[in-house]
């Protein structure tokens, strides 16, 4: 299994670029550039009635970095409606390395003790590269991604890059926008981190704050510890 330097992985997403394999069995990788990228704009979230009373009611309880290890093994499992997967060894290693170091993230939603779905991703400046999204019970996945939205517009972050676009993911609001176009809003996230991007501090000017809807929850704003509730309200204010 070839081994990928984390700075090499944070330099390429810098220039929008990233790492996929072949299958999960895989030794190497390949970096992808799409000439058209999904993003899912902060401000553009489609909360339907039914998703709005699913968060609200805690169907799920929802965390955020809790069980990273088991997220990115999730995401990376086959299952009837994806038999194959693009995160082989070497992609899972390197994102558990940038998770130690503080740059990947997960969101889990838990049926009891039990993972039942979410997503991880990496977070540069005010981006967030979300890499795999997965359910093992109805509207996880839906959920997990509406828990991220909200966290990033209170964390300042103002991309959220979903690389390839899907049916699912246009029906929560996600648009496909041309390579240059893309290009612009990733130099604007970025900016103000340097000429070493990929070195970047994790907090400071240029940066985006994971963790400030945790903060939040210590305010008026919202409950503390924060609940489904005040995802939905935060998500109605411009959903």
């Amino acid at each position: 299994m070839d081994r990928l330097d984390p700075q090499i992985v944070l330099g390429a997403y810098a220039v929008g670029v990233f790492p996929m394999a072949d299958a999960r069995e895989a030794d190497g990788v390949y970096w992808v550039e799409p000439r058209r990228r999904a993003i899912l704009p902060l401000d553009g979230f489609r909360l339907s009635r039914s998703l709005r009373k699913t968060i609200a009611a805690d169907r799920f309880r929802v965390t955020a970095d809790r069980a990273f290890p088991a997220m990115i093994r999730l995401c990376a499992e086959s299952a009837a409606d994806r038999p194959e997967t693009w995160i082989n060894g070497s992609i899972e290693q390197v994102f558990l390395d940038l998770h130690r170091g503080g740059r990947a993230h997960s969101i889990e939603c838990w049926d009891g003790d039990t993972l039942v779905g979410g997503l991880y991703g990496l977070a540069l400046g005010r981006a967030f590269f979300g890499e795999s999204m997965v359910s093992r019970a109805t509207d996880a996945s839906k959920v997990a991604l509406a828990w991220l939205v909200a966290r990033l517009r209170v964390g300042g972050f103002t991309l959220l890059d979903c690389q390839f676009q899907t049916p699912h993911l246009a029906s929560l609001g996600a648009v496909e926008i041309p390579r240059a176009r893309y290009v612009a809003l990733l130099g604007e996230a970025l900016s103000g981190l340097g000429v070493s991007t990929a070195f970047a501090a994790l907090d400071g000017a240029g940066v985006g704050d994971f963790r400030a809807l945790e903060r939040l929850g210590a305010t008026d704003s919202v409950s503390s510890p924060v609940v489904g509730k005040d995802i939905v309200q935060l998500l109605a204010q411009t959903s």
